[in-house]
């Protein structure tokens, strides 16, 4: 109570409140109103936002089918054999690491000297750091810093000043960086014009799948899509007849009346085949013919048939 009273008195003198201090209008602009209210999907940390941003992930809502925003990670490449036939290939290298006091044999030599001459930067590594860079693997001192690939969107792949028919491939659910190296090669041999793959489960454009296209990639575009379903309906849209393979074709290719059309050929995954969506999406599904023995073809090998069946086709 004594404190009370002693708080009171501080405050009233002969019955008048004291004079306090004034903020002289110090506090007034956090006084001043800030606007109405955000939605609660439109603020970052409320769960509601959190939703929303989740479901707009799921569809790929208001996000374009696929493009070079949609970099794929760094990747090493780390032992000779490896490095050797990658700086022989021409895969895009940003660096090459040297372990220091490397014990070079012909294979060092080489890939130093292809090195070299490209103007590669070459960095002298202790081995520890290599090891962290190689995330363990059995490097042998050598090791490759390839950039991201620069992917192109599907739709750069409709351009009516492209030479010819146009002929674009889509993979589904193709795994294999060497599969995917060989459809590219597959498809610069017999005319086409790029391919497709989606940007979730499936192959990306590794060193592997270049070195496997023996130097393809440097001149046929490779297109990410986000939806590879969207983007086949794009292109059907855009005047292309979209064709699958499956052993159980409507048609067996012999008989495939489309190939002097712009095609779209899609290539499902050696063991699933097409996904249900993508099949449902296709004008019509082709079977390449085959002896009795072999249940399927490796899907490069399959591309490679349609390809080259597309292309004598098209020169009738």
């Amino acid at each position: 109570m004594a404190g009370n009273s002693q708080r009171r008195g501080a405050i009233r003198k002969g019955g008048k409140k004291a004079p306090t201090v004034g903020s002289g209008g110090q506090r007034r602009k956090g006084l001043e109103g800030k606007g109405p209210t955000p939605r609660a999907e439109e603020r970052p940390y409320h769960k509601a936002h959190k939703a929303a941003k989740a479901t707009e992930r799921r569809s790929g809502g208001g996000r374009p089918t696929g493009g070079r925003k949609a970099k794929a990670s760094s990747e090493v490449v780390a032992g000779r054999n490896s490095v050797l036939e990658a700086l022989r290939a021409e895969v895009p290298v940003t660096t090459m690491y040297v372990a220091g006091r490397i014990d070079s044999d012909d294979r060092v030599r080489e890939a130093l000297k292809i090195a070299t001459e490209r103007g590669l930067a070459i960095l002298e590594t202790p081995r520890g750091e290599l090891d962290r860079l190689t995330d363990g693997a059995v490097h042998q001192g050598l090791a490759l810093q390839v950039p991201p690939y620069d992917y192109a969107h599907p739709s750069d792949l409709i351009d009516p000043e492209m030479p010819g028919i146009p002929l674009v491939v889509a993979l589904d659910g193709i795994t294999d960086p060497r599969n995917l190296g060989a459809i590219v090669r597959s498809v610069a041999a017999f005319g086409g014009h790029g391919v497709v793959v989606p940007a979730r489960r499936s192959v990306g454009m590794t060193a592997s799948a270049w070195k496997t296209s023996a130097g393809a990639a440097a001149r046929i575009p490779v297109a990410q899509a986000t939806n590879l379903t969207r983007a086949l309906e794009d292109y059907r849209k855009a005047g292309f007849f979209v064709v699958g393979l499956d052993m159980d074709g409507d048609v067996e290719l012999p008989d495939l009346e489309l190939a002097d059309e712009p095609l779209v050929v899609v290539v499902g995954s050696e063991g699933k085949g097409l996904s249900r969506l993508v099949r449902e999406t296709c004008d019509q599904i082709v079977s390449v013919p085959m002896s009795s023995a072999v249940e399927s073809l490796n899907a490069g090998i399959a591309t490679g048939v349609t390809l080259y069946e597309v292309a004598r086709r098209r020169r009738r």
